[in-house]
């Protein structure tokens, strides 16, 4: 054997054994974090707020990218076709659960083509209205709708999404008629909101909330069965319309495929991301309640989430095909 075959197989041993180490060193590069919808909307505002810790905590960038459009699924191929290395995950929520009925045709299967890394928060939509509509209540507002049925438009992050959908299970639960109306993402229906051009939204709280707290917007109930913590005085909706809840969720997945060793390390790192003191109170301040799940039970809820909202799509006749 030459001298430099047996050198060649000696560091082709060390390199074998010492594959476990050589994995250990993710992250090597920067990592791209993609929301599947515009900059300024819920999502978006999550990620950014734990972005800035995980790059201190994982030593990397950890870059937000905003892939939007179609309801989210722009932004979901293109993280689940992604290679599954690590370096492209993807901020997950209820769009994803919705979409797998709405859309009769996708180019991926959520469940199957995504692995499931970690829960981030809970938070309600809220019920909000543009001041100049002449309502302060739930009971007020079904009464003026009654009144007016057609007459008020109700904005959406697009059709199909959580926001719409918490609007479509209001009028199935009420019998009020709204007008949809559905645009690319939340942040452009807020400033129509704000504008007075739409007239009611069940937005996330998280990019309401401060347009709540400014007076720019009234809040009139949130979605969840409990009072949101960041609006105490906000009744629910099922203080007035028995039964009624839609919670929104946030997590984070990796394309299917992903080393379980790269898994591990991300679900550690939201998780004390979501630990920390200083995100936790940027949480809260949003009104978002930490989720820390392990890879298990975040894939369980997603798979929860699925068949849940399978039957208010088929309850409320939406569809986008």
């Amino acid at each position: 054997m030459s001298l430099l075959r047996a050198v060649a197989i000696g560091w082709l041993s060390i390199l074998s054994a010492n594959g476990g180490a050589i994995a250990e060193t993710y992250p090597a590069r920067p990592i791209h974090w993609i929301v599947a919808f515009p900059p300024g909307g819920a999502n978006d505002t999550v990620a950014r707020v734990l972005s800035h810790y995980l790059s201190e905590r994982l030593g990397k960038p950890f870059i937000v990218e905003n892939k939007a459009g179609a309801g989210g699924n722009i932004g979901t191929q293109a993280a689940l076709a992604a290679a599954p290395d690590g370096y492209t995950i993807l901020f997950a929520a209820p769009h994803n659960a919705i979409n797998a009925s709405l859309y009769k045709k996708l180019p991926f299967d959520f469940l199957k083509d995504s692995t499931p890394i970690a829960g981030i928060a809970r938070t309600p939509n809220v019920m909000e209205v543009t001041q100049s509509l002449p309502v302060k209540s739930v009971e007020e507002f079904i009464a003026y709708a009654k009144a007016n049925p057609g007459k008020i438009n109700m904005a959406s992050a697009g059709t199909g999404t959580a926001i719409h959908l918490s609007g479509e299970l209001f009028m199935a639960m009420t019998g009020v008629k709204l007008v949809h109306v559905p645009y690319r993402g939340g942040a452009p229906a807020l400033m129509d909101l704000i504008g007075g051009q739409v007239q009611v939204m069940f937005d996330n709280l998280p990019s309401s909330i401060a347009h709540i707290r400014s007076g720019k917007l009234r809040a009139l109930a949130v979605t969840t069965l409990v009072r949101s913590a960041a609006l105490p005085n906000v009744p629910t909706v099922a203080e007035t319309v028995s039964g009624y809840e839609a919670s929104i969720w946030y997590g984070v997945v990796a394309p299917r495929g992903t080393p379980s060793s790269i898994v591990e390390t991300l679900n550690r790192a939201f998780t004390d991301a979501i630990a920390d003191p200083r995100v936790a109170a940027r949480l809260a301040d949003l009104g978002c309640a930490p989720m820390p799940m392990t890879p298990a039970g975040f894939g369980a809820l997603l798979a929860a989430e699925t068949d849940k909202w399978s039957k208010v799509i088929q309850f409320s006749g939406a569809t986008v095909d």
